[in-house]
């Protein structure tokens, strides 16, 4: 069995995703965490959970929105953390990439939810665009937050930036860009991590992996993602199932 512990189900460019599921539990995905950015897809996304088995849900706000965050938020997210479909929070974290980007805000809103999580009991699941080196910095400044754990979604970064990031106790996601022809410096990276630390994801409907990049992503593609990573460190398909499977078990408590 897999797990896809980073999708977006309710993206409106996944056409009929009741049968995406299907044919992923076809193809041997049978858990899914879908995941939302602000406070209306985090009500959708535990809303879907709750109507269908093996669907869980990671909440919270996503960088580009750190402005909307407030102590109302707040409240919301707490409130729909109580939902034992509830599995994290996020996706959270800082994004230099955007236009105009209020980099101090998304750093004050970022320790804010990490605050939050750690008092729900909750793993955060960390988005990061060209900001690894305030990412590191504020994760060891809190590191006293991160007691339930969490992971470095669809994670491309140097073997460097993941040793620190191991050194936090942290996991490593990773999704269909280490499938693409181009991405040897994140396979070698993948080389240096242990197989008891990383976790698959899709981020569907973005990034499929290879050969399917031109097409939309979703849950269907984690055994894609599986076998390739299967190749990359020189065990079987079978090895990277049970391990990565166990944790996302462990982490998410699903």
């Amino acid at each position: 069995m897999y797990i896809d512990t980073h999708c977006h189900l309710l993206d409106e460019k996944i056409n009929d995703i009741e049968n995406v599921l299907k044919r992923a539990r076809e193809l041997n995905v049978q858990k899914f965490i879908t995941c939302a950015t602000d406070l209306n897809s985090s009500i959708d996304a535990v809303k879907f959970a709750d109507s269908h088995d093996g669907v869980y849900a990671s909440i919270g706000l996503y960088p580009e929105y750190a402005q909307q965050y407030n102590d109302q938020f707040e409240s919301e997210i707490a409130k729909l953390a109580q939902n034992k479909k509830v599995v994290a929070i996020g996706e959270i974290g800082l994004d230099y990439s955007l236009l105009d980007c209020d980099r101090e805000k998304q750093k004050e809103v970022f320790a804010r939810q990490l605050n939050l999580a750690n008092d729900l009991k909750k793993p955060i699941v960390i988005h990061c665009r060209e900001a690894y080196g305030d990412l590191i910095t504020l994760l060891k400044s809190h590191r006293n937050l991160l007691k339930s754990g969490g992971t470095c979604h669809c994670f491309t970064a140097s073997k460097e930036i993941a040793s620190e990031i191991l050194k936090l106790d942290l996991h490593i996601s990773i999704g269909g860009v280490s499938t693409f022809k181009n991405a040897e410096n994140v396979r070698n990276m993948l080389k240096t991590l242990p197989l008891s630390r990383i976790l698959l994801e899709t981020d569907s409907p973005y990034l499929a992996p290879h050969p399917f990049r031109s097409q939309i992503n979703t849950p269907c593609f984690i055994p894609i993602i599986a076998h390739s990573l299967a190749d990359t460190l020189g065990v079987s398909p079978e090895e990277i199932e049970v391990a990565t499977t166990t944790n996302a078990r462990r982490l998410f408590n699903i």
